[in-house]
């Protein structure tokens, strides 16, 4: 078989050919839904365990405001629709609490020569690379219940006001680390330009 280029079209036999020797193939192919956005040769470091800790406790308190807040619109404000969103709002959050271990799961970043690559979510999948050169500001922040368990987020900005990426929790020591090292990565490249 003869290779072609992109913007030719494969003669009818050849693509024949090529399909029949693919049918036989016992490997199954992913189905759509579980495909994952992956780098070959690429070791993923996941945040902490205790994360989840931080997320749940997040999303207790946002359950609690919210609901707060449509109960004093029925009660006392008297919006009947408020009533009737109340179950609603309270199962979205059973939902969001039921799915947050395999979200704080999903999240990983890997340092490899030229950039840092972040990850996460599992329905919405956002993958960045950043290049070293490009990090303007890397920044530490501690949150309280991060700071109880002794987590931080780890946050670094671009030029480009849309990568703005967080790593959350780090375990304090490693996020210290990582900044230094990202630092000290983005300086050299930097003289490089």
């Amino acid at each position: 078989m003869t290779p072609t280029r992109k913007w030719e079209r494969m003669p009818e036999t050849d693509r024949d050919d090529e399909v029949a020797a693919t049918a036989g193939s016992t490997a199954p192919e992913p189905a759509a839904s579980d495909a994952r956005i992956d780098l070959p040769d690429v070791e993923w470091k996941r945040v902490s365990p205790k994360f989840l800790v931080v997320a749940i406790v997040g999303r207790v308190i946002s359950a609690v405001i919210v609901c707060g807040a449509a109960v004093v619109l029925w009660l006392l404000v008297g919006w009947t629709w408020a009533g009737w969103a109340l179950p609603v709002l309270a199962a979205a959050f059973i939902i969001a609490i039921a799915i947050e271990p395999r979200r704080v799961r999903s999240i990983g970043y890997a340092l490899r020569a030229d950039d840092l690559v972040f990850r996460r979510g599992i329905m919405f999948q956002r993958f960045v690379a950043v290049p070293y050169g490009r990090m303007q500001l890397v920044d530490i922040t501690r949150g309280p219940v991060s700071r109880a368990l002794g987590l931080a987020d780890l946050r670094f900005v671009t030029a480009a006001a849309t990568t703005g990426v967080a790593i959350p929790g780090l375990p304090e020591a490693d996020a210290e680390e990582l900044r230094d090292q990202l630092v000290t990565l983005a300086e050299s490249r930097r003289a490089g330009l």
